[in-house]
């Protein structure tokens, strides 16, 4: 069996994801021992997170080109591809700021850090393996999937609520949400400062967005009758969930250094906040990107809704 094969198997396979995620606890419970984290474990961290974020994006790339008789399943890889570019450069950025503090400073410890550091490490493992879930069944949806009738069934009048949901899935409100988060954070560096009011508005905005978008997921997953499509929305509703606690977890320590409590200052790196607005950006983008899937992953479970309606067998779960 072929290293392409083996992932594949893994992708779909409960236990190793599991296997997964308890080695990256024992990893950084092991790091935190001596209550300091030292460049060499910081490194290693980054890079597994580095080379298994792109790893999973070139997958997806070469899944979203490759023919099949469902389309959208095509969609569907894209909006996910696209979603892991704005992760992994969130992920390359975050850890270069952190790898230049720990090599050029001492730094300084907040109360609960490491726990709070460890939280957020394991959020983007989790983050990156509810992707892996959801690619898995999308492989093998786009490999079984046979469309043999070219009728395409209207998507059904939605209801209030469901009406407000496309009008916020809708491209130019996604690119309105993008230019917004762009203009916001321009203003708030202009002074080369980040208030504690600014980064509360930036946070409160970036945690009502997410739990929104995994709320509105998790009422796809309920509607569809489809099992592998539902597995889809669930690998897609983890990986939510998991940047949802880390956006939490990272705006709690921010919060908490903004705010003077620990009495300790913040040392700078040479475009700090370049850096920090172009980190705020990609998670804009990553929520976004999803807002837009969504409009895919409705579409998908309408096609598997008629189709069973209409006899369709060349599928099978």
């Amino acid at each position: 069996m072929g290293v392409k094969e083996t992932f594949e198997k893994v992708m779909t396979d409960k236990r190793a994801l599991a296997v997964i995620i308890v080695a990256a606890i024992l990893w950084r419970t092991a790091m935190s021992l001596d209550k300091q984290i030292a460049p060499w474990e910081s490194i290693c961290s980054g890079v597994a997170l580095i080379i298994l974020g792109w790893y999973l994006f070139a997958y997806l790339y070469s899944l979203s080109r490759e023919e099949t008789s469902w389309l959208i399943s095509n969609k569907v890889a894209q909006g996910l591809a696209i979603s892991l570019i704005s992760l992994n450069v969130y992920v390359l950025i975050y850890y270069g700021m952190r790898w230049y503090r720990l090599l050029s400073t001492t730094e300084a410890y907040l109360p609960y850090d490491l726990l709070l550091r460890n939280v957020r490490f394991l959020m983007l493992v989790l983050a990156y393996c509810g992707t892996i879930w959801a690619i898995g069944y999308l492989r093998k949806m786009h490999d079984n999937y046979v469309l043999v009738t070219e009728e395409m069934p209207g998507m059904r009048k939605a209801a209030g609520s469901e009406a407000f949901v496309k009008i916020i899935a809708d491209d130019r409100t996604v690119i309105a949400i993008i230019g917004i988060a762009f203009f916001w954070r321009a203003f708030t560096s202009l002074d080369k400062q980040i208030a504690p009011w600014e980064s509360m508005c930036s946070g409160v905005a970036l945690i009502i967005l997410g739990w929104a978008l995994f709320g509105y997921i998790n009422s796809l997953t309920m509607r569809t009758i489809r099992p592998s499509v539902a597995k889809i929305y669930h690998g897609i509703a983890i990986t939510l969930f998991a940047i949802n606690i880390y956006v939490i977890a990272y705006y709690i320590m921010r919060w908490y250094r903004l705010a003077g409590f620990a009495g300790i200052e913040e040392a700078l790196m040479p475009l700090d906040f370049v850096f920090r607005d172009i980190r705020f950006c990609m998670i804009v983008i990553f929520y976004c990107t999803a807002i837009a899937l969504s409009k895919y992953l409705e579409r998908a479970s309408a096609e598997c809704e008629y189709l069973i309606k209409k006899g369709e067998k060349t599928y099978k779960e």
